[in-house]
């Protein structure tokens, strides 16, 4: 009789402490689909809006539900974190005793971790503090390393390394939370804005993704209002000029020779893709994989979707976001997601399927590459001579 075939062992973290919360919930649902039963077995960590992390049980691929269990969660579930110990290879349950809180790797959890899919979106997961903790657990994952994806958070250090790469961004100014507070700088922002950028214009916090806290503004009244708003969600605030775009995305996925998927346009009818029209009031989006552009066009939004990839330092999976004017026809790589969304509306699963490769095969493909870059990290000497 042979001997049964390991299961790779699957950390499956979702939820977080971020304003996209409910988006990781939804795509944890669909990743959790995906695996395959007879090649995995998953261990689900959820982490509330509070930051607690909690050890939900190991299932099988079907029955996995985050948003109940997360719901189901407030009471009795056991606080574990991942150590960033390499010996503990993972959860560590905590406890509350008599002299305060103990972490006791291992205990009560019935094994480590091959390998952690995060299905965070947003701060404390998509911008490399979640990545950080992993590798000083030494636990491979999928998608970015700590580099790539603290930039890629950051919508402007991003478009400062874009530039850098010869690779066309849209002009933007940007400035802090704390300077926008004080009553004697507001007044020349402002006039700075109106400058430099003028209307339409759109605001963006730097440091969110999902179209979270993005505004446009005709005017200063407008330009304001969406400022204060941005301003809740991160301490540091973007306004870019305002082109009449279309939408034209392309998924990326590898290690150091990355592929690209064919390019997919998204249309909807509202004003702009702010967090509603992508996620709860989805009636008007429109989906076109592969877009509909001239080849030569396709061919050059692919190479630098993996030019910015590569600028980056990507790993694993990375969707790449670009405008083109209608006005002028002139193309900007918008932003990229180091951890795009895989809910059913997400463009990067449609995307790949387009391409051929359906979401349990790019999942599996997701899981290999995150295990090759851990065994190639591991090559690096840690002794110096």
């Amino acid at each position: 009789m042979s001997e049964e075939k390991h299961k790779i062992r699957v950390g499956l973290i979702f939820g977080g402490r971020s304003a996209e919360h409910e988006v990781s919930l939804n795509s944890a649902k669909s990743v959790a689909a995906a695996l395959d039963p007879e090649k995995y077995d998953i261990t689900l960590i959820g982490i509330t809006l509070e930051g607690n992390w909690l050890y939900l049980g190991e299932r099988g691929t079907s029955e996995v539900n985050p948003a109940r269990l997360m719901a189901e969660a407030t009471v009795g579930a056991l606080p574990v974190t991942i150590v960033g110990d390499p010996t503990v290879n993972g959860l560590a349950t905590i406890e509350q005793t008599a002299t305060g809180l103990a972490v006791s790797p291992g205990k009560t959890l019935t094994s480590g971790l091959d390998v952690v899919i995060p299905v965070l979106h947003g701060p404390y997961g998509e911008d490399g503090t979640l990545q950080g903790l992993l590798e000083m657990a030494n636990v491979p994952y999928v998608g970015p390393g700590v580099l790539a994806s603290a930039v890629g958070m950051d919508k402007v250090a991003q478009r400062e390394l874009f530039r850098s790469a010869g690779i066309s961004v849209i002009d933007y100014v940007a400035f802090k939370r704390r300077d926008w507070d004080k009553p004697e700088k507001k007044a020349s922002i402002l006039a700075e804005l109106e400058e430099k950028i003028g209307y339409p214009c759109f605001v963006k916090p730097v440091n969110m993704g999902s179209s979270v806290g993005i505004g446009r503004a005709t005017d200063k009244s407008e330009l304001t209002n969406a400022i204060d708003n941005a301003a809740r969600y991160d301490r540091k605030i973007m306004v870019e000029k305002g082109v009449r775009p279309r939408e034209l995305e392309v998924a990326v996925l590898g290690n150091d020779e990355p592929i690209a998927s064919v390019v997919g346009e998204l249309a909807h009818s509202a004003e702009f893709y702010d967090y509603k029209a992508k996620y709860i009031d989805s009636q008007g989006m429109q989906f076109f994989i592969p877009a509909q552009i001239p080849e030569e066009l396709s061919d050059r939004i692919r190479t630098l979707a993996i030019k910015a990839y590569l600028t980056l330092d990507c790993a694993g999976m990375t969707r790449v976001d670009f405008f083109q004017d209608k006005d002028s026809g002139q193309l900007f790589l918008n932003e990229v997601n180091t951890i795009p969304g895989f809910t059913s509306l997400s463009m990067y699963p449609m995307m790949w399927e387009a391409s051929g490769l359906s979401y349990p095969q790019l999942v599996d493909r997701l899981v290999e590459l995150a295990i090759e870059r851990h065994a190639d990290k591991n090559r690096n000497e840690v002794k110096p001579g």
